[in-house]
């Protein structure tokens, strides 16, 4: 139980909401100093008195200036900046944008007021408690202490007496933990009434929404109505032709009659048109499974959570179907290890990499090498340039960009382009946690 208080106490999240609650008491400053002011003009009294009173007074002429500044409509996306990081809050519960009409703009600002307000006398008590508590607990060891007005205020004037400031000083420290984390709490349950969505803020996301989906709706019509129909016209002639041109002819058939044979498709030619058509069929079919289930995550309503996306371990099957380009591959380590999201990351990159080989060296060996090393899965893709170097955009092309975002979503690197006549891939991806 002590642990447990000590941890609401003293935890991350109770430091976290102190550093909110000493943010508002920053932010409520320069209102506080205008209170200075006018109780100072008003009052007869030194604009920034040290009394006691004229400070709350202050802070009293503060709290109205900070509720009518918190009316403006910006008020609302920094606060809920600040509370979405700091409070601990799901970020689902706060409204986004500026506050839309006056009730929510007086909700924003009825938050901003009880932010900085509290925060205020929270920071002060944190800047005046603990040195005026680590005071009492030095009590015993210190004659000068035991001589001021310290102790003569709490009648620990004693050297007897003096050793009772050690419990009280520890005391005054767990209070004020203990306001702060119970500030921190306040904050956090009222957050989410006074910054949450208003109806007009729900209706517009609504809007927000219906507008997105039909836009997804909309893609996903024109993805399969166009690439769609162009993958399946491009599979169905590359079966039709390997049909027509028949199967490859056994030995025994050739033996039997070899000039037959020889008049039709023995020869290596034939062989190459007939794996060519086979490798299109097969990247032909595999990409229309792909398409469906990306049509399916862009529809609304239809996303399972699952992309039907090969991995690492379908890499021969993407080397064959790599054309006329000749790929020279080299795997070490055991990819069945990685984990799915980094396998089917790494086929992508490879995937593209393939792409731009075959685009800039049609006539050259590509170099491909995965090497799984210990947490870190390395893929390298390198072939020589058949021509001038291609000339790179400033933000890099759509592919490349994309091989740089999975990359950076894995926690890893990625970099592409030409390099002394070699155009050169390489990529780093964190492979921890192996399965």
């Amino acid at each position: 139980m002590i642990r447990a208080a000590l941890r609401t106490l003293l935890g991350q999240r109770a430091r976290r909401r102190w550093i909110h609650i000493v943010l508002g008491g920053a932010v409520f400053m320069p209102f506080w100093l205008v209170g200075t002011v006018v109780v100072g003009a008003f009052g007869g009294g030194a604009p920034l008195g040290n009394r006691l009173g004229d400070q709350f007074a202050a802070y009293g002429v503060g709290l109205p200036l900070a509720a009518l500044a918190a009316l403006l409509p910006l008020a609302r996306p920094m606060s809920v900046a600040a509370a979405r990081t700091l409070c601990g809050v799901p970020p689902g519960r706060f409204a986004e944008g500026p506050a839309r009409g006056w009730g929510a703009r007086a909700r924003s600002a009825g938050w901003f007021t009880l932010h900085v307000g509290v925060g205020a006398l929270v920071s002060g008590a944190s800047l005046a408690l603990p040195p005026f508590a680590v005071a009492l607990m030095a009590l015993p060891f210190s004659a000068r202490l035991r001589a001021s007005e310290l102790s003569g205020y709490w009648h620990l004037d004693g050297a007897g007496q003096a050793w009772l400031g050690l419990p009280l000083g520890l005391l005054l420290l767990l209070a004020l933990a203990g306001v702060v984390a119970a500030t921190g709490a306040l904050l956090a349950a009222a957050a989410p009434r006074l910054l949450g969505p208003s109806p007009a803020d729900r209706l517009a996301a609504a809007e927000r929404r219906a507008a997105e989906l039909a836009v997804r709706n909309r893609l996903a019509r024109e993805l399969h109505d166009s690439v769609g129909h162009a993958l399946s016209a491009v599979t169905l002639q590359a079966a039709a032709a390997r049909r027509i041109l028949g199967p490859k002819p056994a030995a025994a058939n050739a033996a039997h009659d070899q000039a037959h044979d020889e008049a039709h498709d023995t020869d290596p030619a034939s062989d190459f048109v007939r794996e060519a058509l086979a490798a299109i069929e097969e990247t032909g079919r595999r990409t229309l499974g792909e398409l469906d289930s990306v049509l399916g995550l862009l529809r609304s309503g239809e996303d399972d959570g699952a992309l039907a996306s090969p991995g690492l371990e379908a890499l021969d099957a993407l080397v064959r179907g790599a054309g006329a380009a000749r790929v020279a591959l080299t795997v070490r380590g055991d990819l069945g290890r990685l984990p799915e999201a980094v396998s089917r990351e790494g086929y992508r990159i490879v995937q593209e990499g393939l792409t731009n080989a075959v685009r800039y060296a049609r006539e050259e060996t590509v170099t491909a090498r995965i090497a799984l090393s210990g947490d870190e899965l390395e893929i390298t893709m390198e072939n020589p340039l058949s021509g001038p170097a291609p000339v790179a955009r400033p933000d890099g092309g759509r592919g490349l960009r994309g091989v740089a975002e999975r990359a950076r979503l894995l926690g890893g690197s990625a970099e592409a382009g030409p390099v002394d006549g070699v155009w050169r891939l390489a990529a780093r991806l964190p492979a921890g946690g192996t399965r």
